[in-house]
């Protein structure tokens, strides 16, 4: 796919854009204080002193927070900093009872790092690119405003007031929505291999503020950007991002300017509207948090954080193709996503174990059901399928007897179909339910030697050279066998008495 453009009257515009995902960082407790970060607890039943910023109550810093913080930096290769510092955010909102955040402004945790997007050409990406990350800092959440709870008022919920968020902040190298999509899903990915946050968009423990500017084709100054906050799903941002692009070329192609400001984004009508500008820069008056002493990381703790790391996503679809033998196709389908790669191994595992071959002889095989022939059946059964019925046991056992001969594909699929909705063994199935493939070549040569003779005119037509008649003579045989015969058995055999 080409460049992402968008047309304009004047002329043709390219779009910029950075994005500052907030991720929770997965503990069970908040980033300076005890309390619980449990998700849908009762409003207000989650807050400490510290929280509710009761006088005299001092925060300490929550050690697994930092760990984790460091970790997602050594997953993305960026610089992690020995020495950080927490400073105070001032400003006023009604759900930050402290009257500041604090936050990392002039001393991360974690410098400069970068994520590797694939390339997709059916989502518009045609080779894979970097993106750059400027920084990861740590920082506490606000509360949460309802304003649904009452006709004339807002109530206040402290639950997330505390809660420990990383902000990772991407460089703005991202030039069309479908990098961007691919960007965050990238990102959420590796937060959920390292297991620093569980990428959960929809509960709000990963959202992304989006900037967007555009400019000429051609030009390298950056146009003035806009920030819609808050946008909790890939395919949000990424319609945030068309949207954006299109209204400031019109703003700019009608003589106006765009408005440094920042947006709130209506998913029901796919638009974004103002929040608040930002002509006017806030003066934050950050300053060192006086509570806080600055994080100072020794080598040893460095050292755990990185053994600690799991194999990642880029290094698990090498080994796939490498080792394994897979597709590129599936082995960027099964390092998608943690769940994926997880049952995938599994079965794997015990595949190879049943059936007696090494994993990479069988790799194909297992990739192939669980991507396509597996979620087929699930997903044609619908309701019907009991998913505790699909244990790796009773997978690995279906395709043992398809590796032996004994099924067929489509045999694979009805005793599959019969699993999921009895839980019974699927090689009682294949016996009870007469679901094998016929691999006696006497029954088979027998069926083979009557379809001939009834059919002496076509034997001498595919003799002379219509070599298209051999899949007329294997779908008699088939239909002969009743579908039972084993393909490879009949093709052999015909093969030899056609010659």
């Amino acid at each position: 796919m080409s460049k992402y453009i968008v047309q304009g009257q004047t002329g043709d515009w390219e779009v910029v854009i950075g994005l500052e995902v907030h991720a929770q960082v997965t503990s069970n407790s908040k980033l300076f204080s005890g309390a619980s970060t449990t998700f849908g607890a009762e409003p207000n039943s989650q807050v400490s002193l510290v929280d509710a910023a009761m006088p005299g109550m001092l925060p300490v810093p929550n050690a697994e927070c930092i760990r984790q913080a460091v970790r997602t930096g050594m997953a993305i290769e960026a610089e992690i900093h020995k020495w950080s510092r927490f400073d105070r955010k001032n400003y006023f909102y009604a759900d930050l009872p402290q009257g500041y955040q604090i936050s990392q402004l002039y001393h991360p945790i974690v410098g400069e790092g970068q994520l590797l997007i694939d390339a997709d050409d059916k989502g518009g990406i045609p080779e894979d690119k970097v993106i750059g990350i400027e920084r990861i800092h740590v920082e506490q959440d606000a509360g949460k405003l309802m304003h649904d709870q009452h006709p004339t008022m807002s109530y206040v919920d402290l639950n997330r007031s505390g809660v420990a968020l990383m902000e990772i902040v991407s460089k703005p190298d991202m030039t069309s929505p479908a990098e961007a999509g691919a960007y965050v899903r990238k990102l959420r990915s590796i937060l959920r291999y390292v297991g620093s946050c569980d990428g959960n968009m929809e509960e709000g423990s990963m959202r992304a503020d989006v900037n967007v500017s555009v400019r000429k084709v051609g030009d390298t100054e950056l146009g003035t950007r806009t920030e819609t906050k808050n946008v909790n799903s890939v395919r949000f941002v990424m319609q945030v991002i068309e949207y954006e692009a299109s209204r400031q070329v019109d703003v700019l192609e009608s003589g106006g300017s765009v408005d440094q400001e920042t947006r709130l984004f209506d998913v029901a009508t796919g638009t974004t509207r103002t929040m608040r500008s930002k002509e006017d820069a806030h003066d934050y008056r950050y300053f060192p948090d006086p509570d806080l002493l600055p994080v100072v990381l020794e080598d040893d703790f460095l050292a755990d954080c990185r053994a600690s790391l799991p194999e990642l996503p880029d290094a698990k679809r090498t080994r796939y193709t490498e080792e394994l033998g897979l597709t590129p196709y599936n082995a960027r389908e099964l390092t998608a996503e943690v769940e994926t790669f997880a049952r995938f191994e599994t079965l794997l595992s015990v595949a190879a174990t049943k059936i007696g071959k090494s994993e990479a002889k069988v790799a194909t095989q297992v990739a192939n059901w669980a991507l396509s022939v597996g979620p087929g059946v699930i997903k044609g059964l619908g309701d019907e399928a009991n998913l505790a019925n699909s244990t790796p046991e009773a997978q690995a056992t279906i395709l043992a007897m398809q590796d032996r001969g004994e099924i067929s594909g489509s045999q694979a699929k009805e005793i599959y179909e019969i699993v999921l909705k009895t839980g019974r063994d699927p090689e009682e199935i294949a016996d009870a339910e007469g679901l094998k493939q016929v691999s006696d070549t006497g029954a088979i040569e027998a069926a083979i030697d009557e379809i001939l003779a009834n059919n002496g005119d076509k034997v001498e037509q595919y003799k002379g050279g219509k070599d298209k008649l051999f899949g007329f003579f294997v779908g008699q045989t088939m239909k002969a066998m009743q579908g039972k015969a084993n393909p490879g058995v009949v093709n052999q055999i015909l093969k030899d008495k056609l010659g």
